[in-house]
């Protein structure tokens, strides 16, 4: 049906970058909005930022600033630039996409996961 693909995760020394992608296939006729949400061991699931086909963006108060969402439409792409990264920002990074499939049915799907860990 429909398969993200998401890469980019990885370790990185407080105040380096990482980029991170998430690449959706499959049954798609259009992608209406996509985003990544990150959680922490014991904490809870958050949005991080959210990008619509119209490209108007959505960000968490704690990465304004830091992080830039963007999208590429025609190769169903999110991505998430990360700067100046710190320590509290080491979680697993999860994409999200809200889609309409070629028979024409609202979906939502997540992706499995990448591990961002932010240390000296």
């Amino acid at each position: 049906q429909v398969q993200l693909v998401e890469s980019g995760g990885g370790l990185v020394q407080p105040g380096g970058s990482l980029r991170l992608s998430c690449a959706a296939s499959g049954n798609i006729f259009s992608i209406n909005a996509m985003g990544w949400y990150r959680q922490a061991p014991g904490k809870q699931r958050e949005l991080v930022a959210a990008i619509t086909s119209g490209s108007s963006t959505n960000y968490a108060d704690s990465v304004k600033g830091r992080f830039t969402i963007s999208r590429d439409n025609a190769k169903n792409t999110v991505y998430l630039q990360m700067n100046s990264l710190k320590p509290e920002d080491t979680a697993v990074y999860y994409c999200n996409v809200h889609l309409t499939t070629r028979d024409l049915y609202g979906m939502n799907y997540w992706g499995k996961g990448t591990l961002v860990t932010v240390s000296s």
